[in-house]
């Protein structure tokens, strides 16, 4: 067989069983919080729309949806060559990603248990649907004749501490965006199915409306909080958050074009799709949002696609570590100056359009 054929070559930790992907600034974070900020929290400017939310998850709209059927009872060895490594990578991410959330919102569940009841079942509910994403996901690499240990990914992985209100920002972004993501490959794979390589696509419609209304939780608990919303700081945030999310995914994805051609995307159209969608979402809720139409944006984007590559061509040299450091720092530095860059495009401010319907 030819080398193109091969099958790739994954590290194991056991047989059967995936080392965890080396963690990145750009790899899935697991995160903690203050716990008892969090149990301290005066909900009531925004009760009524919680307990709404909250009898929503009750109602558990996706209890009967994932579950595996015929279409997933085949060999998948015709996924092949870097196809194959770039999905197994795809399915990783994934899963890493749901079940971080699913330990961060039970974890919340449990602390916030006879302090703040309404928050504590919403967040119970929540790491119902996460853990099922997750299961989902791990069950699919066990077609490619691998799996995660998530036990062991619990106590491997570094947990980044963030107070409340980032929580908030960060979480609400990668749920929304996780609709975006979903939403548009499902969509697109509907108009083409002959790209749907795999049947885990045709269960994201479903799949991505439990990512906005996680999404629509946190965009009520930062309204129930206005001190999350409506100061100079929250519009300094606002922007930091955006554009840390957007980065991330943009270089992540533009990483693995690849994959997303092996669907019929193009990782840059798709991305700057998901972005748009995301940045006006997100203006029902922040007070600003980023001008991803500025002329710099994508171009100062590309700049650190460019720098990765040379990141990542270095890393695989030879050279000594502590050259390899000197040959990296350039590019290091060009990266930080990019964000910078980028933060500093003026936003676009959107406070009077919070709350509705864009």
């Amino acid at each position: 067989m030819v080398d193109s054929l091969k099958k790739p070559q994954f590290e194991e930790i056991r047989p059967g069983i995936k080392a965890p992907a080396k963690e990145t600034i750009l790899t899935p974070r697991f995160y903690t919080t203050d716990f008892e900020e969090m149990a301290q929290m005066d909900i009531s400017a925004n009760e009524d729309e919680l307990k709404a939310i909250l009898e929503e998850f009750r109602v558990d709209y996706n209890r009967h949806h994932f579950v595996r059927d015929e279409e997933f009872d085949r060999s998948w060895d015709r996924i092949d060559g870097e196809t194959r490594r770039l999905f197994v990578e795809f399915l990783e991410r994934s899963c890493t990603a749901e079940f971080s959330g699913f330990l961060l919102y039970k974890e919340l569940g449990r602390r916030l248990k006879g302090k703040n009841p309404v928050l504590a079942e919403i967040f119970n509910l929540m790491s119902r649907d996460e853990a099922r994403h997750a299961g989902f996901l791990n069950k699919a690499l066990s077609d490619f004749n691998l799996s995660l240990d998530l036990g062991f990914l619990t106590k491997s992985r570094d947990y980044t501490f963030f107070k409340p209100k980032f929580i908030f920002y960060a979480t609400y972004l990668s749920e929304k965006i996780g609709y975006w993501r979903y939403i548009t490959i499902y969509r697109h794979l509907e108009k083409h199915p002959e790209d749907r390589i795999y049947p885990i696509f045709r269960f994201f419609e479903n799949w991505c409306q439990d990512e906005n209304r996680h999404g629509d939780f946190f965009d009520a608990i930062m309204r129930a909080q206005p001190n999350t919303l409506n100061d100079w700081k929250a519009r300094l945030w606002s922007r930091f958050f955006l554009l840390s999310v957007f980065a991330t995914m943009y270089l992540n994805d533009i990483q693995r074009s690849d994959f997303y051609a092996s669907i019929g995307l193009d990782a840059r159209e798709y991305d700057k799709f998901v972005i748009e969608k995301t940045n006006d979402t997100a203006g029902r809720v922040f007070p600003v949002i980023l001008d991803v139409n500025h002329p710099e944006f994508y171009d100062r984007l590309e700049t650190c696609v460019s720098n990765n590559e040379r990141l990542r061509a270095i890393d695989s040299s030879n050279s000594p570590k502590i050259a390899k450091f000197f040959r990296k720092l350039p590019s290091y530095v060009s990266n930080g100056w990019q964000f910078v860059k980028l933060y500093l495009i003026k936003p676009i401010r959107v406070d009077n359009l919070q709350g509705t319907v864009r």
